[in-house]
């Protein structure tokens, strides 16, 4: 089922197939659906590539800039799609990013923790442009997967998409938070959206000894990382996390947190107590993406974080997601005091810090360390061990 898109010369397809095997990012035996299913066909005419050498979005129209346009296709980033739930218009890149072609390279990294066999039944949370589910699809022979979109719109192209390539998963639109129980138990269940907390009817819908896969954190730094669970006998899940990712967040599931100013309506430093500490920046906590901030989401619940960086000074933030606690400190460049600035009914500034000297206490773990057990009652992080572990 290979779709001539218009462009027969692409040798840098061929080369990202090559980059793909040789990172071992991309199994031998997906090779087939890579060269069959092409990421092209899958994606509109105006896109936005993520461009990783400037942090921002470019916007590539392939009707003006067709050879921009395929060299954009052929290459391992992420590619926006869709802007703010479809109210964008225009051709500049809008506010939110809402759905788009994952990269490459983090698309066969999650098909392969899915490690998928002939046979096997599928259930794709966020259909996205359906590139994936068409990879799927090819890979188990045309039948078994279904996969389910939140917003028509999306599902229409996608499986307008599909069926021009000549793919026919079955494309339902609908709360994929709910899966699809019309076609489980299913023996895959893989999330294409960032999620803040697994859906127990994934676990009710995938069989026992299947495996659940998606991007999963927390709101602290509002970062995801890919868990693999598997699912026992007694419709439990449990796993470890594997790898960093970056996934646009289920809608039911986005961070929504009230304005800087809800929290000091009076201005800063409002009624907050000061106090100091010797910690500084490079302890990890004005780094997203750092260790320490996957542990802080773990271990200090219902808090965001926010970091502004300005000559090697670093100004960060915490704020309550369940009342208006906050804490500030700002870290200068080679400071070796800063001062503490927290107010409200938590003592969040307190909390951060006993999750720093829990985690440092624990050999300063990376995420791979960590996992997550889900049950009907909830979900629980544990380090190591699931029998080492505490309530989310």
């Amino acid at each position: 089922m290979t779709l001539s898109t218009g462009k027969q010369e692409r040798p840098a397809r061929t080369e990202l197939g090559r980059s793909l095997l040789k990172s071992a990012v991309m199994h031998s035996d997906w090779r087939p659906a890579f060269e069959a299913v092409d990421r092209a066909a899958f994606l509109p005419e105006l896109m936005w590539p993520y461009d990783m050498a400037t942090s921002r979005s470019d916007t590539v129209d392939r009707r003006t800039d067709p050879d921009g346009w395929y060299a954009y296709a052929d290459s391992d980033v992420p590619i926006t799609t869709q802007w703010d739930d479809g109210a964008h218009e225009g051709p500049a890149p809008g506010r939110v990013a809402t759905s788009s072609s994952s990269a490459p390279s983090v698309v066969f990294a999650m098909l392969a923790a899915l490690d998928l066999d002939d046979g096997m039944s599928v259930l794709e949370i966020g259909t996205g442009t359906g590139w994936t589910a068409a990879l799927m699809t090819h890979r188990l022979g045309g039948t078994g997967v279904t996969t389910i979109e939140v917003d028509a719109t999306v599902a229409d192209r996608a499986r307008a998409a599909l069926h021009a390539t000549g793919s026919h998963p079955r494309v339902r639109t609908g709360d994929g938070l709910l899966g699809h129980s019309g076609g489980a138990p299913y023996d895959r269940t893989v999330a294409t959206c960032g999620m803040r907390s697994i859906p127990y009817a994934w676990i009710e819908q995938t069989a026992p000894g299947g495996l659940i896969v998606a991007p999963w954190g927390t709101h602290y730094a509002n970062r995801d990382t890919l868990v693999r669970l598997t699912v026992a006998p007694d419709a439990s899940a449990c796993g470890h996390f594997t790898r960093p990712v970056e996934f646009m967040k289920a809608r039911a599931q986005r961070l929504v947190r009230p304005p800087h100013s809800a929290y000091l309506p009076d201005g800063f430093p409002g009624d907050a107590t000061a106090t100091t500490t010797t910690l500084t920046a490079a302890d990890g906590f004005a780094d997203r993406f750092g260790p320490f901030a996957f542990a802080a989401g773990l271990r200090v619940p219902d808090c965001a974080w926010a970091a502004d960086e300005r000559d090697g000074d670093h100004s960060v933030w915490w704020y309550g997601l369940t009342d208006r606690s906050w804490a500030a400190v700002l870290f200068r460049r080679g400071a070796h005091e800063s001062t503490v600035y927290q107010a409200g009914p938590r003592r969040l500034w307190d909390e951060v810090e006993a999750a720093w000297h829990w985690w440092t206490g624990e050999g300063r773990p990376s995420p791979e360390r960590f996992g997550l057990t889900v049950t009907r009652e909830g979900q629980r992080g544990w380090l190591d061990d699931p029998e080492n572990s505490w309530p989310l």
